[in-house]
């Protein structure tokens, strides 16, 4: 695959790269690009960034928070990460799996004698121990796939930023993530985040054979428009949530699922899909199909059917979907 070298540091210059992949290259083949973040938290699509980052151990350690386009949880970033991301031509949503997606990954570790394997809904372990999340987004025609690469992540700061408020439970904290977390270092104690980065690159591009991709000074230029006038505001790593008269929310096996809904006259006025679920389409584009129909189990349910192939709430089925509304 051809690629991207990528050496920026900033979350929000980062995470709109890949927004901008996905909307505006429409390359023919597969391209990927790895890169990393300094001390970040990057919160998924339809999350609450104010449940899940502690503000205080933020402006602490002055790491950046930013939301990102596509679903899951909330990960932490530092210089012990490495991410990458894949954009792939993909004719429909219903041909997307993300463990087909993420195997040249996986291929390229194990020639490394790193014996990872896909597991979960979009996990990658060694040992049983997690070492990288993964998360989509499909859009006309192409997949980004993107995900993390626990190399030496500082496990403490992830926790306090990440779960835990209260500073008596950082230890126990620290050393039940351990128990679940791993670190490729652990199997590679002498190789450095630089010449890991330097291996993966080199399988992943045919050993050298398919060479880098540059950005032209237009591209950069609109990419960072988009961290300036999105990633890096307010009104969308944080934003307010409206205040709705309906709330229920599940965890299932696809993921946690919260809806919020403001019914008037038995009509759907508003509606809100939050959680670390991992649809494929954005479900906020399923959203204005809700406006102005009964919240009742029948109707939604003819709505949900007919979105099947969109894949908007990931492995979450119609059934589970509905079980929060019938409450």
């Amino acid at each position: 695959m051809r690629y991207f070298v990528n050496k920026n540091l900033t979350a929000p210059f980062n995470i709109a790269m890949d927004e901008w992949l996905l909307t505006h290259l429409k390359p023919e083949a597969p391209v990927f690009t790895l890169w990393q973040n300094k001390n970040a938290v990057i919160v998924g699509k339809h999350q609450n960034t104010y449940e899940e980052v502690n503000e205080s151990v933020v402006k602490e350690k002055e790491i950046e928070v930013v939301r990102r386009v596509t679903g899951g949880g909330a990960v932490y970033h530092d210089s012990g990460n490495l991410n990458f991301t894949f954009i792939i031509p993909v004719a429909k949503p219903e041909d997307v799996d993300w463990k087909v997606f993420v195997q040249p990954i996986v291929t390229a570790l194990h020639k490394l004698n790193i014996p990872v394997e896909i597991t979960g809904r979009n996990d990658l372990v060694l040992d049983g121990k997690k070492i990288s999340g993964n998360a989509q987004r499909y859009q006309d025609g192409y997949l980004m796939h993107h995900g993390t690469l626990m190399f030496d992540v500082n496990v403490e700061t992830m926790v306090r930023v990440l779960n835990v408020s209260d500073e008596k439970f950082i230890s126990k904290a620290v050393k039940s993530v351990r128990s679940r977390v791993g670190s490729i270092k652990q199997y590679a104690p002498q190789l450095t985040i630089e010449a890991f980065q330097a291996a993966l690159t080199d399988e992943l591009s045919n050993h050298g054979q398919d060479k880098p991709i540059q950005l032209t000074e237009k591209q950069l230029k609109e990419i960072k428009a988009l961290e300036k006038e999105k990633f890096s505001t307010w009104a969308w790593n944080y934003g307010e949530s409206p205040a709705f008269n309906y709330h229920a929310h599940e965890k299932f096996a696809g993921g946690i699922l919260d809806i919020k809904a403001e019914i008037e006259q038995g009509l759907i006025k508003e509606i809100y899909f939050g959680g670390d679920f991992l649809g494929v389409e954005d479900v906020e584009r399923l959203v204005p199909q809700f406006i102005g129909i009964p919240f009742d189990e029948a109707n939604v349910r003819k709505l949900l059917e007919e979105n099947q192939d969109r894949k908007y709430f990931g492995t979450i089925s119609d059934e589970e979907v509905l079980s929060l509304i019938a409450k």
